[in-house]
């Protein structure tokens, strides 16, 4: 019998504006940058003031999914 997980994430753009403003990238980039997923995960567990901003929720999610085997299964 097979066991599906259905998560839930917020997915945002990955692009910088022209104004210089930064913009959160999604699950799906940092799953695709997994180097930098690590990078901004380990910045996020150095400071605990910006675990919950969008960047350390989609890096984190992002290696979630890619230690998990991107199907959800543990």
């Amino acid at each position: 019998m097979a066991i599906v997980t259905i998560a839930s994430f917020k997915v945002t753009n990955a692009e910088s504006t022209n104004t210089g403003t930064k913009v959160e990238k999604s699950v799906a980039w940092y799953a695709a940058n997994s180097k930098e997923a690590h990078d901004q995960n380990k910045e996020c567990h150095d400071n605990p003031n910006i675990q919950s901003t969008p960047e350390c929720v989609n890096s984190l999610h992002a290696l979630q999914i890619k230690f998990a085997g991107g199907n959800g299964r543990r």
